[in-house]
C-alpha cells in the first residue's frame, strides 16, 4: 500500500501553480521534486503535509502516517530556544517529560556537536538552524520526510552527512525531497518529479537521467505537435481546391467533402497541444569588459588570518590569468572567506601581498548579498547603474522582478529573485574579474545553468567559492585547495569532493 496517493491535484495561488497532478509513493521510495523557483514546489509540500488546502484533487494518505516537513526558514518563535530545545519543543510537552531522552538520540544520528547543542539557532549559522529542523522532524520518527531545500547553507561534510543519515533511515520511510542541489539529488533519489503548471512529469529515475529523459519526451512532444499542425495544414489546403472546385461544377458532395476536411482540421488543431515551454524565473546575463593585462592577480606568498589575527594559511606564489576560473576547495573554517576578503580588499586598492592590476574591475557577490540591503528598493540599485527609468524597470522586469516588486524593499524578495537582482548588478558593473562567494545559493537549477553558461560563454576570469558539486565541476578550470595551511594547485576537486562528503 502507498504511503501517499495523489489524484488530478491542483492548486492556484494568484496563478496556477500545478494542475491535474497524479502519483503514487511507495514506502522507501525516494522522490526528488524539481521545479524553477517560485514554480510550487513548497506550496506542494504544505499541500502533501496537510497545511495548505489544494484547489482541486485528492491526497490519500496512509492510515496513521505520521509526516515530518522541513521547511526552508526556521520559525521565528523558534530562534530565542536552543537547538536542544527546539528539538524537545516538537515532541510536545508530555512526550519530552517521559521521552527527552529522543532528543539526544537524534542529535547523535545527525552528528551535532555537543558545544552547538545549547546554543540559541537565532545565534547559530544557516546551516546549524537547517540541521535543527531535520531533527525536529526526524525526532518524532515519521513514516514519511518532506524535505524543502534541505542542502541549503550547508557545507559539503554537511552535505555528506545528511546523504549518509538518508541513506540510514528504516526501509519503509519515504522522501520526497524538493532541491536544486543536482548532485544531491542523484545521490539521494531514485525517482523524479518535474513540476509543471501542466502536464507535470514523473521519471522512475534519478535527476540526471530523469533530465535527459524529460527532454528527449519534450523533443517528441515538439515533433508530434508539428506533425499534427502540418497535417492539419494539408487538410486546409485540401478544403480550398475542393471548394473552388465545388463552387466551378456546383457539386453539392464536393462542398459536403470540402466541410469535413475542415472539421476534421479543427479537431487535430484543437486536440494538439505545444511542447512544455518552462517560462523563465528571469535571465541571468554576466558581461565581460575585458582587459589586455595577462595576469589579473598575482599572490605573493600571501598570510591569511582571522579578523583577529589568527594565521590560517599562506597562499605561496600564485596567478590569477585572464580566462582563469579558479574554484578555491577547502574544510569548514579552512579560511576561504577570508581569503575572499583578502582579494575583495587588494582589488578595491589595498596594498600587500595579493596585487591586482590597475585595469581590474571588480564583480563581488557574497554569500550573504551583503551588496542587496534589506531596506534598499531593488530600481534603487539599478537606476543607479542603468540609463533612465524606462531602462531600469526593463532591466528588472527580465531578471523577474515584476513591476510591483521593484519599489518594494529588498526584504521582500524571494531568494531567487535576490539571487538574480544580485547578478544582474554584476553584470551591470561591467566586470573583468569576478569574485563569487557562493553564487548559486537560492537559485534554481535553470538560474545555475544560466549563470554557468554565461560564465563560460563571455571568458570571464574568477575566483569562486561554492559547495555545489555540479557547478563547479561545470564552471572550474584550475582548482586552488586549502591543505595542511598551505594553498596548492590540484588537477580536480573530485578527490577533496569524496574526503569531504566522508568526513567523520
Amino acid at each position: 500500500m502507498s504511503l501517499l496517493a495523489v489524484k488530478s491535484l491542483s492548486l492556484t495561488l494568484g496563478q496556477p501553480l500545478f494542475s491535474e497532478l497524479t502519483f503514487n509513493l511507495m514506502p522507501g521510495e525516494r522522490l526528488g521534486l524539481v521545479a524553477a523557483n517560485g514554480r510550487g514546489k513548497s506550496s506542494l509540500l504544505h499541500c502533501l503535509a496537510g497545511t495548505l488546502d489544494t484547489t482541486a484533487g485528492e491526497i490519500t494518505r496512509a492510515r496513521g502516517l505520521t509526516v515530518g516537513h522541513v521547511t526552508q526558514d526556521v520559525p521565528e518563535k523558534l530562534l530565542p530556544s536552543t537547538l536542544r530545545e527546539a528539538v524537545a519543543l516538537a515532541l510536545g510537552r508530555d512526550a519530552a517529560e517521559t521521552e527527552g531522552w529522543r532528543v539526544d538520540v537524534t542529535l547523535d544520528g545527525l552528528q551535532v556537536p555537543e558545544a552547538f547543542r545549547d546554543q540559541r539557532l537565532a545565534d547559530l549559522s544557516g546551516g546549524w538552524q537547517r540541521t535543527a529542523l531535520l531533527a525536529r522532524a526526524a525526532v518524532t520518527d515519521p513514516d514519511l520526510f518532506l524535505l524543502d531545500e534541505p542542502t541549503n547553507h550547508l557545507d559539503l561534510g554537511r552535505i555528506g552527512k545528511l546523504t549518509d543519515w538518508l541513506a540510514t533511515l528504516p526501509r519503509q520511510v519515504g522522501v520526497i525531497a524538493a532541491s536544486h542541489d543536482r548532485a544531491f539529488l542523484d545521490d539521494v533519489t531514485g525517482r523524479t518529479l518535474f513540476l509543471r503548471a501542466e502536464k507535470s512529469r514523473l521519471f522512475s529515475l534519478p535527476y540526471s537521467a530523469a533530465r535527459a529523459a524529460l527532454t528527449e519526451t519534450d523533443e517528441a512532444d515538439a515533433r508530434t505537435f508539428d506533425n499534427r499542425m502540418k497535417e492539419a495544414e494539408q487538410l486546409r489546403k485540401q478544403a480550398a481546391k475542393l471548394k473552388n472546385i465545388g463552387i466551378n461544377s456546383g457539386s453539392d458532395l464536393l462542398t459536403i467533402k470540402t466541410k469535413q476536411l475542415k472539421e476534421r482540421a479543427d479537431k487535430i488543431e484543437q486536440a494538439a497541444r505545444p511542447a512544455h515551454q518552462e517560462r523563465s524565473a528571469g535571465a541571468i546575463r554576466l558581461a565581460n569588459s575585458g582587459t589586455h593585462a595577462k595576469a589579473l592577480l598575482t599572490l605573493n606568498d600571501a598570510p591569511i588570518s582571522t579578523p583577529d589575527g589568527r594565521p590560517l594559511f599562506s597562499t605561496g606564489q600564485k596567478w590569477i590569468e585572464r580566462g582563469d576560473r579558479v574554484v578555491l576547495l577547502g574544510a569548514n573554517g579552512a579560511g576561504k572567506t577570508q581569503m575572499v576578503e583578502a582579494v575583495r580588499r587588494a582589488c578595491m586598492g589595498s596594498e600587500g601581498a595579493i596585487r591586482a592590476v590597475p585595469t581590474l574591475v571588480l564583480g563581488h557577490s557574497d554569500q550573504g548579498l551583503a551588496q542587496l540591503p534589506d531596506k534598499a528598493l531593488p530600481f534603487d540599485l539599478v537606476s543607479r547603474l542603468a540609463s533612465g527609468d524606462h531602462a531600469t524597470r526593463s532591466l528588472l522586469a527580465g531578471a523577474g522582478i515584476r513591476a510591483d516588486r521593484q519599489d518594494q524593499p529588498v526584504s521582500t524578495l524571494s531568494g531567487g529573485q535576490k539571487a538574480r537582482l544580485a547578478m544582474l548588478l554584476l553584470r551591470l558593473a561591467h566586470p573583468n574579474f569576478y569574485l563569487l562567494d557562493e553564487p548559486t545559493n537560492h537559485l534554481d537549477i535553470e538560474g545555475q545553468e544560466a549563470l554557468e553558461s554565461e560564465l563560460l560563454a563571455h571568458g570571464a576570469t574568477c575566483l569562486l567559492v561554492s559547495h555545489d558539486r555540479s557547478f563547479i565541476r561545470a564552471v572550474g578550470n584550475r582548482f586552488w585547495l586549502i591543505e595542511r595551511k598551505k594553498l596548492v594547485e590540484v588537477e580536480d576537486p573530485e578527490a577533496f569532493f569524496q574526503s569531504a562528503l566522508a568526513a567523520p
